[in-house]
């Protein structure tokens, strides 16, 4: 999905000056192609598992801080890059696909908020993220992250978008489809933006968002089933192994990414 950039609307100076000025500053993302959904999906899976797993591991209150502290550190190493750099960027998604599950699974454990509460709360603050995004901006297009504060605003609503899935597929996992039926349903879910956009019954940036959202649910049921034990009604393969796997894939992908700038920019 391609998103109309709409700097030139937001530049009172010529249109020509307007490119000018786009081709000087690099963006921060990367380009939408089949790659970058693969990776979505497995980062979603893999910071499922990754953050239950370091809960067993070290117990919550110690994954929680380790996870936050590696999440602090990795958007800072992005911010700091002043273009799209491949590995930067995809560890800094991990590193929100881990906190963001932890810090939807503090509200249900810790705090004992259900997720039929805490969904519509990472609704309403996703919700709030992109009013204020388009309130300031006049966009929400991924290709229009040049500058800081849209790269506040970008990082934000990804946070965002971690925590509602998480809450909405650990939703629809215990209100009786489990995790197999949770996979089917968010698998079909995700085609719908897809097939509205091609329809022409949605926008680019609409369709884009509500699909990035849909990953979430979508990669953490599908390594949730194949995590949890088979009475559970997974696979029983064990939050380790999936946890491990699930990241070499997602290296390979990026290394391949990086060598092959697949990704990049192209020139408009």
């Amino acid at each position: 999905m391609r998103a109309m950039s709409t700097e030139h609307v937001l530049d009172d100076r010529p249109r020509g000056h307007a490119r000018a000025r786009i081709r000087e500053s690099a963006t921060k993302v990367p380009e939408v192609t089949v790659y970058f959904w693969i990776i979505k999906v497995l980062t979603t899976g893999m910071g499922e598992t990754a953050s239950d797993f370091l809960a067993h591991l070290l117990g919550p209150i110690p994954a929680v801080g380790l996870g936050g502290l590696a999440f602090a550190a990795s958007l800072v190493l992005q911010f700091a890059v002043r273009r799209y750099v491949a590995w930067i960027y995809w560890t800094a998604i991990v590193m929100v696909s881990v906190f963001g599950t932890m810090a939807a699974d503090v509200l249900h454990v810790g705090l004992g908020v259900p997720y039929l509460l805490s969904t519509p709360l990472f609704l309403v603050a996703l919700a709030a993220v992109f009013a204020l995004w388009y309130a300031t901006e006049r966009t929400l297009s991924i290709h229009s992250i040049r500058t800081r504060r849209r790269e506040v605003f970008y990082w934000a609503a990804v946070l965002a978008t971690f925590a509602l899935g998480t809450a909405a597929g650990d939703l629809s996992a215990t209100i009786g489809l489990g995790y197999a039926g949770s996979v089917v349903l968010f698998a079909v879910a995700i085609c719908v933006p897809a097939l509205a956009h091609r329809s022409g019954l949605l926008g680019a940036v609409a369709a884009f968002w509500t699909a990035y959202v849909l990953t979430r649910p979508l990669g953490a049921s599908l390594a949730d089933w194949m995590a949890v034990s088979t009475g559970r009604g997974g696979l029983g393969w064990g939050l380790g192994p999936v946890t491990l796997s699930w990241t070499v894939a997602i290296v390979g992908f990026v290394t391949y990414l990086a060598v092959s700038r697949r990704d990049t920019e192209r020139t408009r």
